[in-house]
């Protein structure tokens, strides 16, 4: 239900933003991070090989109304392959009714489904080197499903008028009019169906590559694991379950997408911690960056893997790594992630006293050494954690 948010009578803030619209201009994200930042006029008149617009990033109605009104009238440039694809259902009937799917159709644009599509590399894998323009949110090496490509992430218009030019541009240079119907608030879920009130009875199909998923045990007192792999900084979700053709099929197989994690870091990755019964990742900064895929914790865990020791998590990460009853900790002095080696032997010894303090000593067997830890969780994360993850502790609450 709605609720009306904002801030308290007579607050005081940290920090206070603010924003001049008149000096803000299109950006870019180059390759290969959405950190690589820059102004769309230093790339003005690189050539393009291929755009994508949608996916789950800028398909909305508005974006791709944005989109149509630059390309209305006009056709790609013939070294420019355009894709588009619509957020969602009920946008895509609302391009139907309006008549801008014909917009896009017209100047040369492939539509595709309302899905994730090119953003995971299932599908429209650019050409060798080649220079794609993306309205997505990702454009980590080799997610696209070619390892050479440019990725660059950009706005609807931004993409839009690259289509039409052949090269980056600017589309504050062009005149369109960016005027359109606004669109009507209306939901169609006939197709969505209740569940059933007698679930017990309800068969649920499984094909061969449709496997149950893999729950864990409740979290054991004591930890004494061998680090399987050590990471650096910015750790994607992309390189602990890799997204693309090969191994995205997999995602309802999780004993065989558990072969693939870590397969660009560290190759067989999965016999190393079936020979070791499991282990420990340490790595360093942002760990678990990028998508909120699961799998990228799901899959660890299968692996028999029980904590993540890193000096700091990317945010969803962190969330699904409670979900799924890994323990995720940070170094208190961030200098120890130098110490440890792959293979040094870590015990971490009363993991229940974290409803006392947050904070746990590891030791290092191997180096006769100890960290200071601490794990970035909530009261609550910990009973999830001390189940085994969220579906053991749904479960026990029944």
């Amino acid at each position: 239900d709605y609720i009306a948010l904002s801030a308290d009578e007579g607050c005081h803030y940290d920090e206070t933003v603010e924003i001049n619209l008149d000096e803000l201009t299109p950006l870019a994200a180059c390759p290969n991070s959405p950190d690589a930042i820059k102004n769309v006029s230093e790339l003005a008149g690189m050539k393009v090989d291929q755009v994508a617009i949608g996916s789950c990033t800028n398909s909305g109605y508005e974006d791709l109304m944005k989109a149509a009104a630059i390309l209305k009238g006009k056709k790609i440039a013939h070294n420019v392959s355009l894709v588009v694809s619509p957020g969602s259902r009920q946008v895509l009937m609302k391009l139907i009714e309006n008549g801008t799917l014909a917009t896009f159709v017209s100047c040369g644009a492939r539509i595709l489904e309302c899905t994730c599509g090119p953003c995971i590399g299932m599908g429209q894998s650019p050409k060798s080197d080649a220079v794609s323009l993306r309205t997505f949110n990702r454009n980590f090496y080799g997610r696209s499903g070619t390892l050479s490509a440019g990725i660059y992430l950009v706005s609807p218009e931004v993409a839009a008028a690259s289509a039409i030019t052949g090269v980056i541009t600017d589309p504050t240079t062009l005149e369109y009019a960016d005027e359109f119907e606004k669109e009507q608030s209306y939901i169609d879920d006939s197709l969505i169906y209740a569940p059933s009130k007698d679930p017990e009875h309800v068969e649920i199909v499984r094909g061969p590559n449709i496997k149950p998923l893999p729950v864990n045990t409740p979290m054991d007192s004591t930890i004494d694991k061998k680090v399987v792999i050590k990471l650096p900084d910015n750790i994607t979700t992309d390189h602990i379950a890799p997204a693309g053709a090969k191994v995205l099929p997999y995602r309802s197989n999780i004993e065989k997408l558990s072969t693939f994690v870590f397969e660009n870091n560290k190759p067989h990755f999965d016999e190393v911690c079936k020979e070791n019964n499991g282990g420990i990742i340490v790595a360093g900064e942002n760990y678990g960056q990028g998508s909120s895929r699961e799998h990228a914790a799901l899959a660890p865990m299968y692996l028999g893997i029980k904590a993540v020791l890193t000096k700091s998590f990317a945010r969803i990460h962190l969330a699904n790594l409670v979900n799924f009853g890994l323990l995720p900790l940070i170094f208190i002095d961030k200098s120890d992630y130098d110490k440890i080696d792959e293979m040094d032997e870590l015990k971490i010894e009363n993991v229940n006293s974290l409803y006392d303090s947050l904070d746990l000593i590891v030791e290092n067997v191997t180096k006769n050494e100890t960290y200071k830890v601490h794990a970035p969780i909530s009261q609550e994360d910990i009973d999830i954690l001390m189940a085994g993850g969220a579906l053991n502790y749904i479960r026990n609450q029944q």
